[in-house]
């Protein structure tokens, strides 16, 4: 199983950490795979400075805006997960 991990602390949750959450959902959903990567929050990274911080598994993540991080997923992790 692949977790997905998005911080939801204050600078994430102003910079769309929700929104991320709820694409990152959908995309799920649409391509059948809740079975297969958990998405799941947590509170600060220690990264704000950086951007929207995320982690696949224990790998950390940053981007720079919600089609950044929505690009990253289906890259990474909807493609792994189909594979």
């Amino acid at each position: 199983m692949i977790t997905i991990t998005v911080c939801v602390g204050s600078s994430c949750h102003i910079k769309g950490a929700r929104e991320i959450i709820t694409r990152f959902d959908e995309l799920l959903k649409s391509h059948s795979l809740e079975g297969k990567v958990e998405l799941k929050g947590s509170f600060c990274m220690e990264r704000c400075g950086e951007g929207l911080n995320w982690q696949i598994n224990d790998e950390p993540l940053t981007s720079l805006d919600v089609e950044d991080a929505v690009k990253t997923f289906r890259d990474r992790v909807i493609e792994a997960a189909q594979g």
